[in-house]
C-alpha cells in the first residue's frame, strides 16, 4: 500500500522559508507525476507545483513561481518544496500528491493523482 506522509510545516513571518517533505512508502516517485497542492481555510483545493515523471519538468502555479521550488532526493523517495518569500496568502494545508497514470495536460487537477498525503499546515503571520 503507497503511503504519503508529509512534514515540514509550521508558523512563520511575512518573508520567512520553510521546507515541506513528503515521503513515500511502498513505492518511489520515479517514473511518475508528484505535486504539492494546498488548501486555503474555506477554500478548494488548489494546484502550487508538480514534478512530471522524474526526470522530467517542473510546473508551477504563477501565485508562487519564483519563490517556491519542488525537487526530490536521490533515492526518489522524498519530495520536497522549498518556501521562500513566505506571503500571508501562502497559508493553508499543503498536501503533497502522486499520480502514476498522470498526463501532463492533467497535473494541475486534483483528480490527476491517486495517492495523497494527510497535509500540513503553514501559515505565515506577523
Amino acid at each position: 500500500q503507497v503511503q504519503l506522509v508529509e512534514s515540514g510545516g509550521g508558523l512563520v513571518r511575512p518573508g520567512d522559508s520553510l521546507r515541506l517533505s513528503c515521503t513515500v512508502s511502498g513505492a518511489t516517485f520515479s517514473n511518475v507525476a508528484v505535486a504539492w497542492f494546498r488548501q486555503p481555510a474555506g477554500k478548494d483545493r488548489e494546484f502550487v507545483a508538480s514534478l512530471f515523471r522524474y526526470p522530467g519538468r517542473t510546473y508551477y502555479d504563477d501565485s508562487v513561481k519564483g519563490r517556491f521550488t519542488i525537487s526530490t532526493d536521490s533515492a526518489k523517495r522524498t519530495v520536497f518544496l522549498q518556501m521562500n518569500s513566505l506571503k500571508a496568502e501562502d497559508t493553508a494545508v499543503y498536501y503533497c500528491a502522486r499520480g502514476q497514470r498522470a498526463i501532463l495536460s492533467s497535473i494541475r487537477f486534483p483528480t490527476a493523482y491517486d495517492q495523497w498525503g494527510q497535509g500540513t499546515q503553514v501559515t505565515v503571520s506577523s
